[in-house]
Formats: structure tokens, sequence, C-alpha cells
């Protein structure tokens, strides 16, 4: 009996660790840096032309590692970009045929490519150093509100996750096998989309709930969490 519940306690142990999480970047000044970085490399993956989408890709290949090196689970933007693939290119071949389904690709990619450097931005940068920078132009409450979503986006990933495994484990028709059929992407919604709405919903009502207790927005000059 002892043996096992000191393997649970080290699975425990294990798990908080895997799921802690580590910034590394709490200076101001270079967590501005930090979002100036996101913000062209995220423009660049929509305005850019073709040709210098490989060197965006690099780039974003570099904060992946980093991200995944951190912490960060890639699982998630693989699933995304898997997902948002076949959607696009089921309706690029039901409007257009096979012609254009190199365009329907090139699309999934630009998004992913702008989506990496946020994922990047919310695992490297401290949520109270973000809301500090964006204070800096812009008002208090809403960096506060931006800050917030910046913190959310580990929890929405791990929300997912745990949403599905346990609509899984119900016999839901949400595995990647059922998913191949188009009949089954309504169950997906019902059974992980509307329960992870309801849940973000209820942490940012907890949230708005906790700025009022604490009085926020009160004073003219708000400070920020130290590190």
């Amino acid at each position: 009996m002892w043996v096992k519940q000191g393997k649970k306690q080290r699975h425990l142990v294990s798990a908080d660790s895997h799921t802690a999480q580590h910034f590394i970047v709490k200076n101001p000044k270079l967590c501005a840096l930090c979002i100036l970085l996101s913000l062209c490399l995220s423009s660049c993956a929509f305005f850019v032309p073709n040709q210098y989408l490989p060197f965006i890709a690099l780039f974003n290949g570099v904060l992946l590692l980093q991200g995944r090196y951190l912490g960060g689970g890639v699982k998630g933007l693989f699933l995304l970009f898997t997902t948002q693939l076949a959607i696009t290119c089921a309706l690029y071949l039901l409007l257009h045929g096979g012609e254009r389904i190199d365009e329907a690709m090139l699309a999934v990619i630009r998004i992913l490519l702008a989506i990496i450097p946020g994922w990047w931005l919310s695992i490297t940068c401290a949520p109270q150093r973000i809301g500090e920078v964006l204070s800096w132009c812009m008002p208090h409450k809403w960096a506060f509100v931006m800050a917030a979503c910046f913190s959310l986006l580990p929890r929405i990933g791990l929300e997912v996750k745990d949403t599905y495994q346990m609509q899984v484990m119900r016999g839901a028709n949400i595995t990647p096998k059922a998913l191949c059929r188009p009949k089954h992407w309504g169950e997906l919604i019902y059974c992980v989309l509307y329960p992870l709405l309801i849940q973000l919903l209820k942490l940012s009502k907890q949230m708005a709930l906790a700025a009022k207790l604490r009085r926020f927005g009160v004073h003219h000059k708000p400070t920020h969490w130290p590190d």
C-alpha cells in the first residue's frame, strides 16, 4: 500500500512539474521587444509574398523549439493545424474542385505562422509584464483584459485536452478516426467546444470578481504584480 501511495505521489509531483510554467522574460523592456517581435512576425505571415514565407517559417520554427523547451504544448497547435487544414481543403474541393487546393494549404499555413508568435509570447513572458507593457500605450483596464487573455491561453489548452479525454471515455465519436466522417463534427462541437466556452465564461467571471474585490480601476496609477 505504501509503495502504491509513493508511486501516486511521485506521479502527481511529476504531473505538476510538467504543467508548471516558468516565464523567462520578466523585464518590461525586454517584454516590449518580445511583443513587437510577435506582432511583426504575425503581420508578416499574412502580408509578405509567398517567396519570403520560408524565412518567416524559419523564425517561427526557432520560436516553436524554444516554446517547447520551456514547457509549451505543441500538440494543440498540431491538432489545430490538421483540423483547419482538413476543413479548408474540404471546402475548397466542394467549391472549386482540386484546382485551387494549393491555395487552401497556403492559407492554412499562413494562419499557423501567425498563431505561433502569440503562442510563444504567452509562454515566455509573464502575464503581469505583458499587462504592464500594454498599459504604456492603452488604458489600464484594456491592458488588464488583454493580459488576462494571454494568461488564459495555456489554460485553454489544458481544458481542451481534459474535456476531450473525458468525452472520449464517455464514448463520444470524436476520435481522429471518427472525425474523418463529417457527420461527427457536430458531436465535437457540443462535446468539446460548448463545455470549453462555458468554462471560459466561468473563468472570466472569476477573474472579473477578483479584480473587483481588489478595487481594480480605482487608482489612477495601478501597480503590477512583482516577480
